[in-house]
Parts: C-alpha cells; structure tokens; sequence
C-alpha cells in the first residue's frame, strides 16, 4: 500500500519508506501507510516560523477572520468527500456530521469572534490603561502579540476532522502556523482534510503543515516562541510534558487527556419526569455517538440509590435498540471502534472495571453486526455496568468506547466527593429540576471540571448535550484531563500571544497601540471631526463644545419629560439630607444628553450612527446653574473590511465649571469611508 503524503516547506512529500499500517474500522482492510521518515524537522519548523509566520502577522486579526470563515465555505462545500472517508474509520453519518461539522463550525465561530472581538488594525490591548503616576506622565498597557514560532498540534483518533480545526482556529488567528500531526488510526482522515486545505489555496505559504506520520525529532527543534497542543492519554501527555527541551525551553504546551466524566441525576428526577427521561436519553446518547469514542463521554453515571434499577433498566431498553454495523448499511445506529487495537484496550479496560462491577446489559466479547464481519470490523456491543461507589477501578479506569458505569449515590454532598474522586474531568452534567441541588452540587463539583452542564426540561430543546464542546468556552480540565484548555473563545487565541506590560508616557503609549491614551496629546481644528471619513480620522482628534448652563427649569423640565422624578431631583428637603449629595441635582442622563447637543455636528455627513455608550460614570453631582464643558477625543479607528464604513470609539470627558469631571464613558460611531461615499 502507498504512504501518505506529507505537506511540509510548502508541497507534498511521500517518504521512501515502508511506514506503518492504517486500517478500515468497518472491514479491517489496509487502507495505507503512515512514515515521516528523511522529513526535516528542523527544517520544518523553520519554515513555519521564516515563511508562514511573517505571512500571517502581515494580516490584521479581521483579515486572517476571513480567511477563516472562508475556509469554513470551502470545507462545507466539500463535507461529503470527507463523510465518505470518515465512514472508513467506523463512524455513521451522524457521527461524521459532529465530526466534519463541528470542525468546519469551530472556524466559523473563531471567524465571528474575530471580527467582533478583536481590532481591526493594531495590535491587541488587554484591558485598560493603568495609571502608574500622580502626574499622570507614567502609565501602561498591556499588550498582546502573537508568538513568533510554530504550534505543534498532536490529535486524538477520534476526532479526526474537528481535532485538528479546533487547534488551528485558534492559532491562526492569533498569527501563528500550525503543524498538524494526526493519530495514526484515522490519519487518513486527517489527510483528506489536508489535501482540502491545501486544495483550496486560501491560506497563506507555510500557515499549515501536514505530518502523515510520527512527529520524529520536531520536539528536539522547538524554541521559547513555539507551542504544543496535545489531545490523547494521560501517560503520553507526561512524556510529551517531561521532554527534555520544553522543559528547558518552557515551550507552551497544554494536554487534553483521560477525563472520567460524569454525570448526576438528582433525586427529584424520579421515573416519569422530563429529567428522569432527559438523563437516560442523554446517557445512551453519550455512549453509542463515536461509539463512545469521546473525550467527553459519561463514564460515571451517578443516580441516587432509590433511583438505581429504574436507571438501569430504562437505559437497558434503549440500548437493546441500538443497531451495530457497517455504517452503510440500514438502520446501523453505531458504527465500530477506531481499530482492532482501540477494541482490545476497551476490553482490557472493562476486565479491570468488571472486577467492582456487574455487565447488567452487553457481552464484551461477542456482539451482533449488521453488514460487516464482526471479527475483521473493530465492532463492539455497547456495555453497561452497575457499579459501587467503593469499587477504586469506577473511578481510575477509562475503558475509552461504548461503556458506562451506573453508581448509586445517597446525598449531595457524597456525590460531590464521588465526581471528585475521578481526579479532574473535561466535562459534567447535572440533570435536574431541583435549583438548591443543582447549586451545591454545581459549586461542589466545579474545581474537578473543566465545563458542567445543568440539564432541566427548561433548556433540553436548545441544549447542545453533555458531552459537545463549544468553541466559544472552555474546552479542557484540571488534573488528569490534561489541566489545559483547548478552546475558550479569546482565552485560546491568548495562549499563543505574548502578554507584555509597555510602560511609558501617554504620548508613548498612543504612537506604539495606535490608540489615543488619556493624557496624550490631543488635535484640535477648525474641521468637526465629525465632517471627516473614517480615513482622515486620526487617534487624538478632538472637538471641545460648551459651556452650556443647567438651570432649574432644564431639571423640572427633564423630568416632567422622561417621567424621571427621583427625589435628588425635585425634593430640595430630601435631597438636603441625601449623603452624596446635600442638594438638589441635575439628572445624570440629562448631562449626557446636553453633551452630546455640544459636540454633535447636526448636518448628514460622515457620522451614519451612534450605536452605543460604553463604561459610563457619573464622577460629581452637577448642581444647579453649573456650566458643562466636554471634550470628545477619537480614540480608536476600526475599519471593516468588507463594509462602506467603519468604527470609532470616542473618549468623552465633561466637566463643570470648576473643571472638575462630572462625567466619563466612550461614545461608539459608524464612519463613513470616504473612497466608498466616492464610488457611490
């Protein structure tokens, strides 16, 4: 059989060498060989780092976004290639569409999150900017910029599509190429979504790199700059952790390993209610979808003891309808084990959970397959055990695939210290109506998880289920999950960012982020800043309008008006005796509606819209017959790409006549491009 190719330094290599087999789950036939042997690692690396990272950092956050949900577009049009091939590693179709359509969503969210959530030019600021003065000559502000090496992305079999997207997302948007090493079960998944990456000719020279095979001495070759993302057992995740040279180096490195998650029913949740529905339903999902082949899977299936043989047989009558086979064939419901070798580490495993524990419904070694061999196929009965909480092997062994163990519990409190024995989980559910229950065991359990879903008949029909990961959150878990995070929306384009606190002088500060600083200089002209297109805005424009007088009449009048009749606006007796104020006071929306009749410039121009106020303070009460004055400064321009117009954060300081600040917030505009009004 041929070996796969590579895609290294820019094309695809296919080592002279004999490699190592790879083979159909359904049939057991050889499907190809994996070898990296004469790859250059070092060269490897190399190149991510002098071709694909450059290339990358030339882009702004909302450019490599694009470039995201396009590929997102290119791989949904050609989703039904990758189904085909998935169906080879024993997944069903529906296990295919988690697979290959959660993959191609992880890129349309980092996509989304992208443009939404990170700067359109400039480099990312997290946070504020933090006052290190009295003058308020010295200040600083964190800065993120992205990581000048590559990210070494190790996969798991069982998500050979979703695995790898979902370490890539992240890394390429923050501007960092990948290096993407597949497991060797399902590689040749991996390498059919390879070949469409490359395919499409979206990305950048040297963003993604292929490995079809071992990752050899790449380790040797890594630097303080570079990343490794891991996602398989705990023992290898300590070797890869101990390497000589990330240790040294402190390359970044984050594991997804073993995760004996669970999941609680309440005592509420008696046979009959929705919960008590919800809960069964959600366990026999858990295990048969990848064949139980997921990170995520219920291993533990904690129920209280009243509720234990109800348990038992509602989920024994629902696995005696699920289906196993050949993926292609009808009415299969459950496809097979990822290998032969995946199928005898299952029952190795369940020889060790056997020995606390009864099969109250499956046979380990025998099952019956719908269009296949069931010898040659990697197939195997879905197995569920009824366990006791004392039983150590419930709460150290995973058996990795269709098996789950029902464990009575007798209260809140037991079956917190029960999740906690499972020594750190990627993810947990708690099924319940019952919202005391829910938060004690919730709070209990939350220092063990990484994710924990609260499962009620309220959320059930929108819920994307126990054991789905969402880009958007945490994907990862303390202790022996590996004690990293995958996902995390922002939190995982942050870890493979440098966070660096630059101190200087506001003007220092405003010509490093782009962004105008307090205290920086600011631009003051005859032109309204308003009169200009997002082009010849520049950070430190600034319009100052006032002084205008509140009177008692414009107080009795606002709120007469808005139905606004507080007392420390209209009852001089009761607004003596108010302690912040000792008199009557002007409403504080009332002086930020005078201060925007002072810097806005009425005529239709280049200011489309104010679509918002951001961290809004009300700094010194405004007393009657005082004088506002404000001052709007840009502060930050963000163009959109693929729109007429663009963003602009406005700094807004007024003060009364003392000169003292009686308000702060930022003022959020739309800006006309000026090429674009040109076209139009």
């Amino acid at each position: 059989m041929s070996v796969l190719s590579s895609h290294v330094l820019g094309e695809w290599v296919t080592p002279d060498a004999e490699g190592r087999p790879v083979s159909d789950a359904v049939t057991g036939e050889e499907i190809g060989r994996l070898a990296t042997d004469g790859i250059d690692m070092a060269a490897v690396a190399g190149y991510g780092r002098r071709v694909g990272g450059p290339a990358l950092r030339e882009l702004s956050f909302h450019q490599r976004a694009s470039l995201l949900k396009a590929l997102a577009g290119y791989l949904r049009e050609h989703r039904e290639e990758l189904y085909a091939v998935s169906a080879r590693t024993g997944a069903t179709k529906g296990d295919a569409k988690f697979d290959v359509d959660g993959g191609i969503g992880v890129l349309q969210v980092y996509a989304s999150l992208g443009k939404r959530e990170l700067p359109a030019s400039g480099p990312w600021l997290d946070g504020d900017v933090v006052p290190l003065s009295k003058g308020g000559t010295f200040v600083a502000q964190h800065v993120m910029t992205p990581l000048q090496g590559v990210a070494v992305q190790v996969n798991a079999y069982n998500f050979p599509v979703w695995g790898p997207l979902e370490k890539l997302a992240p890394a390429f948007l923050a501007g960092v190429p990948s290096i993407i090493k597949p497991a060797t079960p399902t590689a040749f998944l991996t390498a059919e979504l390879a070949r469409l990456i490359v395919a499409s000719g979206l990305l950048p020279d040297g963003a993604v790199q292929f490995l079809a095979g071992s990752v050899g001495d790449l380790f040797d070759h890594l630097t303080e700059q570079d990343l490794v993302s891991f996602t398989g057992s705990a023992s290898t995740a300590r070797q890869l952790r101990t390497h000589p040279v990330l240790s040294a180096r402190a390359v970044r490195f984050t594991a997804e390993a073993d995760s004996l998650n669970c999941s609680i029913l309440g005592p509420d949740a008696t046979p009959g209610t929705p919960e008590f529905d919800l809960y069964v339903g959600q366990l026999v999902t858990e295990m048969t979808v990848k064949a139980g082949q997921k990170c995520t899977a219920i291993r533990r299936a904690f129920v209280p003891a009243a509720q234990a043989d109800a348990v038992v047989e509602a989920v024994r009558d629902k696995l005696a309808q699920v289906v196993v086979g050949d993926p292609s064939a009808e009415g299969v419901t459950m496809g097979a084990l990822a290998g032969l070798e995946q199928r005898e580490e299952v029952r190795r495993s369940l020889k060790s959970l056997m020995d606390g524990a009864e099969v109250v419904f499956g046979d380990p070694e025998q099952v019956e397959v719908r269009g296949a061999d069931a010898q040659r196929g990697a197939f195997l009965s879905p197995v569920l055990l009824r366990g006791s909480a004392d039983s150590a092997a419930v709460h150290e062994v995973e058996a990795f695939g269709p098996v789950s163990t029902v464990v009575p519990y007798s209260s809140a409190g037991e079956v917190v210290e029960l999740a906690a024995r499972g020594q750190g989980s990627l993810a947990g559910s708690v099924v319940t109506a019952d919202a005391e229950f829910a938060r004690e065991v919730v709070l209990g359990v939350a220092p063990w998880h990484g994710r924990l879903l609260v499962l009620d008949r309220a959320d059930a029909k929108e819920s994307t289920g126990h054991g789905s990961p969402m880009p958007q959150l945490v994907h990862g878990g303390p202790g022996r999950a590996g004690g990293g995070e995958e996902l995390g929306g922002l939190r995982g384009v942050a870890h493979h960012m440098q966070r660096s606190a630059v101190q200087g002088s506001p003007d220092m500060l405003s010509a490093i982020t782009g962004r105008w600083v307090p205290g920086s200089a600011r631009t003051v002209t005859d032109e309204h800043p308003f009169r200009k297109h997002l082009e010849d805005l520049r950070p430190g424009d600034t319009v100052v309008g006032g002084p205008r007088r509140v009177t008692e009449a414009d107080v009795a009048h606002f709120a007469e008006f808005t139905g606004d009749t507080f007392y420390a606006h209209l009852d001089a007796e009761a607004a003596a005796a108010n302690p912040f104020f000792g008199e009557r006071v002007a409403h504080g929306y009332l002086v930020v509606s005078f201060a925007a009749g002072l810097f806005v410039d009425p005529a239709p121009g280049p200011v489309l819209a104010n679509f918002g106020v951001d961290d809004l303070r009300f700094l010194t009460p405004v007393k009657f017959d005082d004088e506002l004055t404000i001052t709007l400064t840009a502060k930050q321009i963000s163009p959109r790409a693929s729109a007429a117009y663009g963003e602009v954060r406005w700094d807004a300081e007024v003060v009364n006549g003392n000169g003292d600040p009686v308000a702060k917030y930022d003022v959020l505009t739309l800006v006309a491009k000026r090429s674009e009004a040109a076209d139009a």
